[in-house]
């Protein structure tokens, strides 16, 4: 069993090696070797691991913050993985803490002993609206680690979401919100998991062409595959890996695997 940090102990051992650097993540997991006892791995691709690397102790603190905070099971064992897999992948004793509806710690404590903050993939909308409970945005203004995120995660961290429509009944819903507040962490707005969702049928419509396409009138999204990732630091923001800009109706390529465009 991974070992969970504790916050008493750890707060006299806060690094002071923090650097404030923002990953926008389709996902950041590979598959593990057979050797490891792992469930996967931080992705190589596109240098993100070594770039994750460059800005984490060898020793780091994850706080992971929960896409669904009343799923206790899930987080649980969504916490256990990414220990492993960040053990696995180099960071030998990571530890980590799982925020959702359990702990009643105040953010602001657990932020200053955190290296890495996690955001969860997940639903979009429920992991937004648990966000805004947390008024997680204004606390991460003046956080000084690293912020990873993980698909819904990254989407959220937009100043305005784009809820893409993921569950049967959200585009025909005149209710459904597709374009909420988020953490106000960035501008782009990631798609994410495109090799996997480009030729979805949602409600007997198209996700892209009759869906998307239509809503990229009201702001431009990047779509990026599983591997790609965006990282913003030092007011900057720089495409790795294959990305593919969507704006007022159509789709183009900006950036191939293994290629970086400053966005």
């Amino acid at each position: 069993m991974p070992v969970l940090f504790s916050l008493q102990i750890y707060i006299l051992e806060i690094s002071a090696s923090m650097k404030s650097s923002l990953f926008l993540t389709s996902s950041p997991c590979a598959p593990a070797p057979e050797t490891l006892a792992a469930p996967f791995v931080m992705s190589e691709e596109n240098g993100f691991l070594a770039l994750l690397r460059q800005r984490l102790c060898a020793s780091p603190r994850l706080l992971l913050i929960a896409s669904d905070p009343g799923q206790s099971t899930w987080n649980d064992r969504m916490l256990e993985d990414f220990i492993l897999g960040f053990r696995a992948s180099g960071f030998e004793n990571a530890v980590g803490l799982m925020l959702d509806e359990r702990d009643s710690t105040p953010l602001s404590a657990l932020l200053d002993v955190s290296d890495l903050v996690l955001l969860c993939g997940g639903h979009v909308p429920t992991q937004n609206r648990y966000f805004a409970r947390l008024r997680l945005g204004q606390a991460l203004r003046s956080y000084e680690g690293v912020i990873l995120g993980i698909s819904a995660g990254s989407m959220n961290a937009a100043t305005t979401v784009y809820a893409q429509p993921e569950e049967p009944g959200e585009s025909l819903d005149p209710d459904y919100d597709r374009f909420p507040p988020g953490l106000g962490l960035t501008d782009v707005h990631i798609l994410p998991h495109l090799n996997m969702t480009r030729n979805d049928i949602l409600d007997g419509y198209r996700l892209f062409e009759d869906i998307t396409f239509a809503d990229s009138s009201r702001m431009p999204f990047l779509a990026i595959p599983d591997g790609s990732f965006v990282l913003c630091e030092n007011g900057r923001e720089t495409l790795y890996g294959e990305g593919h800009l969507i704006e007022h109706g159509v789709m183009r390529r900006l950036c191939s695997k293994g290629e970086t465009l400053a966005l």
